[in-house]
């Protein structure tokens, strides 16, 4: 029987965790640091591509058959691995990845159920970074307690990635390769508790994957104050616009900000546009083309922290145009370094910014170019708004209370399995 005063000995899966491909594996950098921190004991496990760790924190790799990362054939499509294994789940996975799936998900699950079979006694809790798969019930079925963090309902990517796609084969595309959300709605509805990171991820959870409300916990991200501060040295510009997001992505609205910075350049000739992304020929390569503002905007990629502090030392705002985010790193990390944000109201980006941000509707250019010419003219409402956004960061965003409320979140997950009233401590 755990005692109260016992540190945990925590299992953090997740399937693929670089920080690079997402929010996940920021998330997974520092919430198995912060609850490190705590004195608990961290173990994470995950496949390629593999996460940036604390040093101190225990890196299990899963090998996978990282099909996205394999050359492919004229077709299109990669060849199995020459020397992969050939088990069944292997062969299920890269099955589903030719016929446009995604199999990653299920695939991880499989493989850290038989990793797990004969070392489920070495932890007292799992926490699942949305990877929602079956193989999460049958480690449960070992005995171990199991919790999971759902970041926000992929149905939301899924619906208007199709709404956005331009021909019907794409459409049925896009919708096969969510195929895989029909598990995570299942295995959603199976975990107690589950950990949201926003009260609106909590509403679209309970909508959209029919998980009890009852059984979610709303637990806030932190954001990285350590590395994301102000840097008094810089000197800010008063013309440069700040967006770090996926350029290729209908979900995180560029395209938005890219028609209204191409309005507010018919009045503002020296206006910046800097986007912290990569830019690929598609969508935005085209618009950006028909604007006839491709030199005009700014894309850079593969950025150090120092160089994306400095980048948000100089910006003169940052705007987060996203359709639906289930949190938003990139706000709260501009209003960590006293960066005056523009939002919209997709998702929890309110809850992120709240009155220390200006909020707009999503999917309205106009509105954006109202909201961003309004800073650029109003200096002392941009010193304003950049103060109080670094204060609320300090006073409701950082990691060591994020993984203070998860850590309670495991007890109870604990508690629960074992059918206890409650763990002390």
């Amino acid at each position: 029987m755990l005692r109260g005063d016992e540190p945990l000995r925590i299992l953090l899966p997740s399937y693929r965790s670089d920080p690079h491909t997402g929010g996940q594996g920021i998330y997974m950098d520092y919430m198995s640091r912060a609850i490190l921190e705590l004195g608990h004991e961290v173990e994470v496990i995950s496949g390629p591509p593999y996460p940036n760790l604390d040093n101190r924190i225990l890196l299990t790799k899963l090998e996978s058959l990282d099909l996205y990362a394999k050359p492919k054939n004229w077709m299109g499509i990669p060849s199995y691995p020459k020397g992969a294994p050939k088990t069944w789940t292997d062969i299920q996975e890269y099955l589903t990845h030719i016929s446009g799936g995604f199999g990653e998900l299920k695939s991880f699950g499989e493989r850290l159920y038989k990793h797990m079979r004969t070392r489920h006694q070495n932890y007292d809790v799992v926490h699942d970074n949305q990877t929602l798969c079956w193989g999460l019930l049958k480690v449960r079925e070992l005995g171990l307690p199991v919790a999971g963090t759902i970041h926000h309902p992929i149905t939301r990517d899924r619906d208007i990635a199709i709404a956005h796609a331009k021909s019907l084969k794409l459409k049925l595309l896009i919708r096969r390769w969510h195929s895989f959300v029909n598990m995570q709605k299942k295995v959603a509805r199976k975990l107690d508790p589950v950990i949201v990171v926003s009260e609106s991820t909590k509403r679209d959870v309970a909508t959209e994957f029919g998980v009890d409300p009852r059984n979610m916990r709303v637990v806030l991200h932190g954001i990285n104050a350590r590395d994301f501060h102000p840097e008094p040295g810089v000197v800010r510009k008063t013309n440069r616009i700040m967006c770090v997001t996926s350029a290729d992505v209908a979900l995180k609205g560029l395209m938005y900000l890219i028609h209204a910075y191409a309005d507010l350049l018919k009045t503002r000739p020296d206006l910046e546009l800097l986007v912290v992304s990569k830019l690929r020929e598609g969508n935005t390569s085209r618009a950006l083309d028909e604007l006839g503002i491709r030199d005009r905007v700014k894309f850079v990629h593969g950025l150090t922290i120092e160089e994306m502090r400095r980048y948000y030392a100089e910006a003169t705002v940052a705007v987060s145009p996203s359709v639906y985010e289930g949190f938003g790193f990139p706000a709260g990390e501009a209003m960590a370094c006293g960066v005056p944000v523009v939002v919209t109201e997709g998702g929890s980006l309110p809850e992120v910014a709240g009155d220390a941000g200006v909020i707009v509707p999503v999917r309205d250019s106009a509105a954006l170019a109202r909201a961003i010419g309004d800073l650029l003219d109003n200096p002392g409402k941009r010193a304003e708004l950049g103060a109080a956004g670094y204060r609320r960061i300090q006073d409701n965003f950082l990691w060591s209370r994020a993984a203070a409320d998860a850590v309670a979140v495991y007890k109870e997950a604990i508690a629960k399995h074992y059918g206890l009233q409650h763990v002390l401590g």
